[in-house]
């Protein structure tokens, strides 16, 4: 594949194919972690479902255990086995740290976009790929996602990498690399991560979003 390296273009073009899926009636994604070396990816494949302007809904198994989480605007709830659904303002303690996990997402679309803004140099190939590697503050703020607990050093030897699959001027597929040294655990073992995630759209203009009434009153 033969690839030049380019200035601030394939950034906009990036993000106009991300605005465009964001403009679509509704879509759905299939998110595939995989982590190198053996490691621990933490949660499994994640599907969802969306709709401009209206409900999210996403599922993923966590060992073997079942979630179930929804979405609209600025409001997330959760739905574990054996719980009723809670809005992200009623998890207190120990998942304290999953409230702020629902306020953070973001659909592909404007996941994609974000990820845009913190690719720091870039290559365009064959085929409408376009890539790079992701800025140190880009791969920190991915790693802060799926930490449970604030505060504490950010990765060492922070550094990943971001690519985007475009057809027709709109966003299909995308995936993140991260790499870097974290500590765990009260025994502050050094763990060393080399996570990629894929993200793959389907069912654009075709998909239902369906979202359980008990979880419509969290988000209302």
């Amino acid at each position: 594949m033969t690839c030049s390296v380019l200035s601030v273009e394939p950034k906009e073009e990036v993000k106009t194919a991300a605005k465009k899926l964001a403009q679509k009636p509704n879509y759905s994604w299939l998110s595939t972690p995989k982590a190198e070396g053996g490691g621990n990816a933490g949660a499994g494949p994640a599907e969802g479902k969306t709709e401009k302007g209206g409900f999210s809904y996403v599922t993923f198994s966590l060992g073997n255990t079942d979630i179930e989480l929804a979405f609209k605007g600025e409001k997330g709830a959760i739905k574990r086995p054996d719980e009723d659904w809670k809005g992200a303002e009623e998890l207190e303690g120990n998942s304290a740290w999953i409230a702020r996990r629902l306020k953070a997402f973001k659909a592909p679309a404007a996941e994609a976009e974000e990820l845009a803004d913190n690719v720091s140099e870039w290559k365009k190939g064959e085929g409408n790929i376009y890539s790079g590697p992701l800025t140190e503050a880009g791969v920190k703020e991915l790693f802060a996602r799926v930490r449970r607990r604030e505060g504490g050093d950010g990765p060492e030897d922070a550094k990943g990498s971001a690519k985007f699959w475009i057809k027709d001027g709109v966003l299909t597929k995308y995936q993140y690399n991260v790499q870097g040294k974290i500590t765990v655990g009260a025994d502050k073992r050094e763990v060393e991560v080399n996570r990629t995630t894929t993200v793959e759209i389907k069912d654009v203009g075709e998909t239902t979003v369906k979202i359980p009434e008990e979880a419509k009153k969290k988000l209302s």
